[in-house]
């Protein structure tokens, strides 16, 4: 390299080539080889990752909600990702920050600019012997070197804010496609207890209705009349309270999808939705980046780093390129006439007394760094549980389902037994009554836990961040 392209680099060098502070390395971060209740609740051991080894490279979000084939469930939550104001407002808080980053980016680039005026005065920089016109126009520029990287590590922090609100973004996006998966699930249940409160109403309306002919002809007591009346008001009563609640579920999941409260049309009950869910096995140090909590809280790690080296370097002495270059006259008549007017200068400025003020600012961003640092550790730790959390309750409420149908087919033959012994006149009508209790209470505690279990893998797709 020859001795003027030496010269030509250094400049550059040493414009460009400092930064204050450290730069981001990525965090250490303990995680275990498997979930633990995916492995037969054993335990396993734990080893550390860094976050800057890891690799997207074959991680992808898996639209969850067609393993259903619900064409409803579909559209919702189609329509939820088109029109739902709380997404759109998340999509506003990335262009803010990608506008953010391009204004702290043009801090690094010179100030120009024009200016002119005019004065009449006896001092114009200096004491004139009798009082006269300036007359002036002309362009300046001002450009405060990044000798020390103050801009770099502000642009740094301005890039990771962007990445942050994307992550934002995707929080909200999951978060909204589980909600609506959720409260649809819950309108199948609420229709489904609608649809066995009414067929157990009309059950109890022909049981009362055959207990008054019987005491019409002196057959059973009035007690029994009683009973069965009591019966078929408290089947009665459940009718109207499932109608309410399905329509105020229409209504959440309606504003969800960004529309006024409307009916919503069903294709597929709950009885249709498949329960019997794969879930293949993954890796925990996959959750750092899948979980869009988890990145940007790492982001918001990379920026603070950021804040620390420019915190630093406002401690060290600033330089600064001035120019101006322009016409100037005593009088306005002939200000186009006279030589060009200019003048070019550099200054540098640094601190030296402040009483510790520069220092206090560089360990009040250190502490924010380990702030951060402590906030990106408690997200893993709760993603973690969140995932193992769901992971349970599949696991548990899949035993459940089964007990509970168990129940529910023993019930229902034992309401059909015990109308055949009362109609034989074998056992009493309070047997009969009870069985018809159990039996109704089975078949709404089935198609709860039949509806938890749908949740459950809601729950799980979103801990794990969109996809397994």
């Amino acid at each position: 390299m020859s001795k003027s392209s030496l010269i030509l680099l250094l400049p550059a060098l040493l414009i460009f080539g400092c930064k204050a502070g450290k730069n981001y390395r990525g965090t250490e971060i303990q995680v275990p080889e498997a979930f633990y209740f995916e492995e037969e609740a054993v335990i396993p051991n734990e080893f550390a990752v860094s976050t800057d080894t890891l690799s997207r490279e074959g991680i992808a979000d898996y639209e969850w909600f067609a393993l259903f084939g619900d064409p409803v469930l579909d559209t919702l939550i189609t329509q939820t990702l088109n029109y739902n104001q709380d997404l759109l407002i998340a999509a506003e808080a990335i262009v803010q920050a990608q506008d953010g980053f391009v204004a702290q980016r043009a801090a690094m680039l010179p100030t120009i600019g024009v200016e002119g005026g005019a004065t009449r005065g006896n001092f114009q920089g200096l004491l004139l012997p009798e009082t006269q016109n300036l007359f002036y126009t002309g362009a300046f520029a001002n450009w405060e070197i990044d000798f020390w990287g103050k801009f770099r590590r502000l642009n740094e922090a301005a890039r990771a804010r962007i990445v942050q609100s994307e992550e934002g973004y995707r929080a909200t996006r999951l978060s909204l496609m589980g909600a609506v998966a959720t409260q649809y699930f819950l309108l199948l249940e609420y229709h489904m207890r609608l649809e066995i409160s009414e067929r157990n109403l009309a059950l109890r309306d022909s049981t009362l209705q055959l207990i008054e002919q019987r005491y019409a002809r002196g057959i059973v007591a009035e007690i029994d009349v009683n009973q069965a009346q009591i019966k078929r008001a408290v089947a009665a009563e459940t009718v109207p309270l499932w109608k309410r609640l399905i329509a105020q579920t229409e209504h959440r999941i309606s504003v969800l999808t960004g529309s006024n409260p409307r009916r919503i049309d069903l294709d597929l009950g709950l009885m249709a939705q498949d329960t019997a869910v794969v879930i293949p096995p993954g890796l925990p140090s996959e959750l750092l980046l899948r979980r869009p909590d988890i990145t940007a809280a790492e982001q918001n790690l990379i920026a603070q780093n950021a804040l620390v080296g420019a915190a630093k370097a406002n401690r060290l002495p600033s330089i600064s390129l001035t120019g101006l270059l322009g016409l100037a006259s005593n009088d306005l008549s002939t200000l186009t006439d006279g030589p060009l007017a200019w003048n070019a200068g550099a200054s540098i400025l640094g601190p030296l007394f402040n009483f510790g003020r520069l220092q206090r600012a560089v360990d009040i961003e250190e502490s924010r760094r380990r702030q951060a640092e402590l906030v990106y550790e408690r997200t893993v730790l709760d993603a973690f549980r969140s995932v193992e959390d769901a992971l349970v309750e599949i696991s548990t409420l899949k035993e459940e389902l089964t007990a509970r149908k168990q129940r529910l087919d023993a019930s229902l033959n034992a309401q059909y037994l015990s109308g055949e012994r009362y109609d034989r006149g074998v056992t009493s009508y309070l047997e009969f009554l009870e069985s018809q209790r159990q039996a109704f209470e089975s078949e709404l505690n089935y198609a709860g836990v039949r509806r938890e279990l749908l949740t459950a893998y809601v729950k799980l797709w979103t801990a794990l961040g969109g996809g397994w």
